[in-house]
């Protein structure tokens, strides 16, 4: 079995709730990693927000066209 197999397999049994937890937990590792290098606080926010854009339009992508 794939890695990208077992890993479907596994991310199908996630409920709403379990993977709001896990963006959670990526907040919080983004926060500690703001913590450890200060020096990201001191990048302009419109670098993150352009980031998070492209990431989002990705997924979106994927959701609405991809087969």
């Amino acid at each position: 079995m794939g890695l990208f197999k077992w890993a479907n397999e596994k991310v199908k049994k996630l409920t709403f709730i379990d993977v709001k937890l896990v963006a959670f937990a990526g907040i919080c590792v983004g926060l500690i990693a703001a913590k450890l290098a200060p020096g990201i606080l001191s990048i302009s926010i419109w670098w993150f927000v352009a980031i998070g854009v492209l990431l989002l339009l990705w997924v979106y992508y994927v959701i609405l066209f991809k087969k």
